[in-house]
C-alpha cells in the first residue's frame, strides 16, 4: 500500500505540471521549426528543415541514418531528400571514408540560411534566458538532458 504524503502529492503536481510545460513547448517548437523552413525556403516542409539542419549540424549524414535518428520511415525521408535535392539545399556525395556509401552534404546556400535562422533562434533565446543566473541555466540544461535521455 502506498501512502500519499502531502509533500509527495505536491511533488506530483509539480511534475503534472513540467509535462504540460513540456508538450507547450514542444507545440512551440512545431511553430518554429515551420517558421524556420520557410526562412530557409518558401517550399521547405519542417520535416526536410530537421533533416537539414541535422546534416547541418553533423557536416554530412547519410539517409538511412537519418531516417534511424528521427525514427521516420525511409521512403519519407527519401521524399525530403529529394525536395532537398530540387531545393539547392543539399547535395549527395560519396562518403571520405567509404566512397561506396553515399552521404547528404549541405550547400553553401542552406548552410548560409542555416545560419541565419540559428542566429534569430539563439538571440529569441538568450533574450528569454538572460536574466537567469548559469547556475540556474545549467540545472535547466541538465534536466532536459535526462528529459531526453529517458
Amino acid at each position: 500500500m502506498t501512502i500519499v504524503t502531502e509533500a509527495s502529492a505536491t511533488v506530483d503536481e509539480a511534475i503534472a505540471d513540467v509535462e504540460v510545460q513540456l508538450s507547450v513547448l514542444f507545440s512551440k517548437a512545431r511553430l518554429v521549426w515551420k517558421e524556420a523552413a520557410q526562412q530557409v525556403h518558401p517550399d521547405l516542409q519542417p520535416a526536410a528543415y530537421k533533416l537539414l539542419s541535422t546534416i547541418v549540424r553533423l557536416g554530412s549524414a547519410n539517409a538511412h541514418v537519418l531516417a534511424d535518428m528521427f525514427e521516420m520511415d525511409k521512403s519519407v525521408v527519401s521524399r525530403q531528400v529529394r525536395l532537398l535535392e530540387e531545393l539547392g539545399l543539399v547535395e549527395t556525395r560519396a562518403d571520405e571514408r567509404d566512397g561506396r556509401v553515399r552521404v547528404l552534404v549541405a550547400t553553401p546556400v542552406a548552410e548560409e540560411r542555416m545560419r541565419e535562422v540559428r542566429e534569430r533562434n539563439q538571440q529569441r533565446l538568450h533574450a528569454v534566458l538572460l536574466d537567469h543566473p548559469e547556475a540556474e541555466l545549467r540545472g535547466f540544461a541538465q534536466l532536459l538532458r535526462r528529459i531526453a535521455e529517458a
